[in-house]
């Protein structure tokens, strides 16, 4: 998160913006107290957009070796 004065996020605003649009979360502040907020519009996921990304191991079901003495 980042916070900064008012005056500074007038003359950076498209920085802000930027830095927004890649999930950052940015607090606008005066006289060091908080006074508003720019943060990411959260988009609902799109069906399969993670496909491809995400797998599971074929052995992902079987007890860990470490934690056998716990099992019996």
């Amino acid at each position: 998160m980042t916070q900064l004065d008012i005056g500074k996020a007038k003359s950076n605003l498209s920085k802000l913006l930027d830095l927004a649009i890649e999930g950052e979360e940015i607090i606008i502040t005066q006289n060091n107290k908080p006074i508003a907020k720019i943060s990411p519009i959260k988009r609902p996921l799109k069906r399969g957009s993670a496909k491809g990304k995400v797998w599971m191991s074929d052995d992902f079901d079987e007890p860990l070796e470490d934690f056998k003495n716990y099992m019996e």
